[in-house]
């Protein structure tokens, strides 16, 4: 029998019965020709016949084209069917997310916003890796049963060999399973070694792992009492925690800066607010059937700049909410914000970062304001904030007080002198000549990168001597570098106060030059920190790296200083 052949545009939704034939009575000749179709997608079925197969070609041909038409149907159909309710869950979105926006203060008045110390802390236990099962016991294969000796083994002779060759089976059985439990006893034992070197490394790593996890806890221990104690680097980082801790809607980005003058008891924070084209601004989503486009309406210009003013007035507000009950020691007394955006200049078409909006609020007068009753606007300018009508026009302000992002313990670099035939000898140098001849070196070391270095008022109590600002964006950054003309040996106490000071200044990495050399326990202090210590060999050698020759004589340093049997006190 011929075959029919079936085109169309969906045949994987197609199921095609068996082409058959219906004869006459005396078998001689077909009558007609049938075969049925079934659509899966479309959930039709149809049996089609014909007296020719020609005619019935016809037939599925004809057919196959009005399934591939009706399948396209229902493919548009679902398409604005989808279309639809994408363009109606686009919208609903757009509404939810503006619903969002306009209660982020409300959002923050039920939470506590104090710093949990403990969540800072790693209490996580030593995670142990999985190791190996041990190998297992294999088992014994059984020893035959004993032979059957008959009556004519017996007369013929078949006992013996029987029995002969059972024992020699029994015989390398016992061999086979001998060797199969002394290899096991062999990998046990491997296994058994393993297992040790195993458990040994394991106690050493867990030991590291806990012994980074006490130093880390120690650190929020330690920022901890420097905030309680008022430190201002301390109280800034306090008030980055609580900041961070804040959960805004995806769209407001938070991104700020804080400066903190404890004379005044002042806080200065610049708040950069969310750019006013990337808000939900879509009222309607229609989809356009015949483009499969989706079109957008917005809400007027009115209400967007209405909203957008509303989100920076509540994100004014929610900072300094959210600072103030923070700050239960009372560290500082009044706040100062200032919203900062990023525009264009029109008279120049480049883009600057401009103050649209500052307030400075006194911890009383904030404290006394229902700010679940509020409308945020009006509670900004009864607090005398300043800005323009409308927020949206991002017009420039002049900020109620400035925050000053200069470093005051900067002081200015003097250039040190030293004999160039290399005879100074640089133990024996004025502590704070020393600092500046440090900077100096640095400074140079720096330069290639367009880096800068500054030196810091002294301190007794360990604290910074130089800052570098290294531009580089992979290994660069903010830099503590602290120099110690010492004649002893430098301790770990003088690292330990490195990297505290490392981590309150929120640098990158921190430094320790020495005239003379350290002990064991600050290189071990140092493992796994970003700590670097330089000892008088080193400094000697970045000397000459810049062509300086120079010299350190701990003993001649030891002699003029009338230190011969005492260890140097400053520096």
């Amino acid at each position: 029998m011929e075959e029919i052949n079936v085109h169309s545009n969906n045949l994987e939704n197609i199921i095609i019965g068996t082409l058959g034939a219906k004869w006459n009575a005396q078998g001689t000749r077909i009558l007609r020709y049938f075969i049925d179709f079934r659509h899966k997608v479309l959930n039709l079925h149809k049996e089609l016949s014909a007296p020719e197969l020609d005619i019935l070609q016809n037939k599925v041909d004809a057919l196959m084209a009005s399934w591939d038409k009706k399948h396209l149907d229902l493919q548009a159909r679902n398409q604005r069917e989808a279309g639809k309710e994408l363009a109606a869950d686009m919208e609903a979105e757009a509404g939810a997310r503006r619903d969002e926006l306009r209660s982020i203060l409300g959002a923050t008045l039920n939470h506590d916003d104090t710093v949990d110390w403990d969540v800072l802390k790693s209490h996580e236990p030593f995670k142990v890796p999985p190791f190996a099962a041990p190998p297992g016991k294999p088992k014994d294969e059984p020893l035959p049963a004993e032979p059957q000796v008959g009556f004519f083994d017996r007369l013929f002779g078949g006992a013996k060999r029987k029995e002969s060759e059972h024992a020699e089976r029994c015989k390398k059985i016992r061999a086979a399973n001998r060797q199969k439990q002394d290899e096991y006893k062999r990998k046990l034992n491997e296994w058994a070694n393993r297992r040790l070197e195993f458990d040994a490394e394991l106690q050493t790593q867990n030991a590291k792992y806990e012994a980074r996890q006490r130093e880390s806890n120690a650190d929020v221990d330690r920022l901890q009492t420097a905030w309680v104690d008022g430190d201002p680097e301390a109280v800034i980082e306090h008030a980055s925690l609580v900041l961070d801790a804040s959960s805004y809607p995806d769209l407001i980005q938070k991104d700020y800066e804080l400066a903190y003058n404890p004379e005044e008891r002042t806080m200065v924070i610049e708040y950069q607010l969310p750019d006013p084209e990337q808000l939900p601004l879509a009222k309607t989503v229609r989809f356009v059937s015949t483009t499969g486009e989706l079109k957008e309406t917005s809400i007027s210009q009115k209400e967007a700049r209405e909203l957008f003013d509303d989100v920076c007035y509540q994100i004014c507000l929610r900072t300094i909410h959210e600072l103030f009950e923070a700050d239960t020691p009372g560290h500082f007394q009044n706040i100062a914000f200032n919203g900062v955006t990023n525009t264009i200049n029109k008279a120049t078409g480049n883009n600057v970062e401009a103050v649209i909006m500052s307030v400075l609020v006194g911890r009383e007068e904030f404290l006394a304001i229902n700010l679940e009753r509020i409308e945020p606007k009006a509670c900004f300018k009864t607090l005398k904030g300043v800005s323009a009508a409308s927020l949206a026009g991002l017009a420039p302000v002049p900020p109620v007080l400035r925050m000053d992002k200069s470093d005051r313990r900067i002081v200015d670099a003097r250039s040190i002198e030293i004999d160039h035939d290399g005879g100074t000898n640089l133990a024996a140098m004025d502590w704070e000549e020393f600092e500046h001849f440090v900077r100096e070196l640095f400074e140079k070391e720096f330069a290639s990168r367009g880096g800068e270095v500054k030196v810091t008022q002294s301190s007794s109590d360990g604290g910074v001597d130089a800052i570098a600002y290294d531009p580089d964006p992979i290994t660069g950054g903010k830099i503590v570098i602290q120099a110690k003309r010492y004649t002893k040996t430098v301790g770990v106490s003088a690292v330990r106060d490195l990297y505290g000071t490392t981590l309150s200044e929120g640098a990158s990495r921190g430094i320790l030059v020495t005239t003379a050399d350290y002990g064991p326990d600050a290189h071990k202090f140092c493992v796994d920190k970003p700590i670097t210590l330089l000892n008088g060999a080193n400094l000697l050698h970045l000397l000459e790296k810049h062509g300086i020759k120079a010299t350190i004589n701990l003993r001649e340093a030891r002699a003029a200083m009338g230190l011969a049997g005492a260890t140097a006190g400053k520096k």
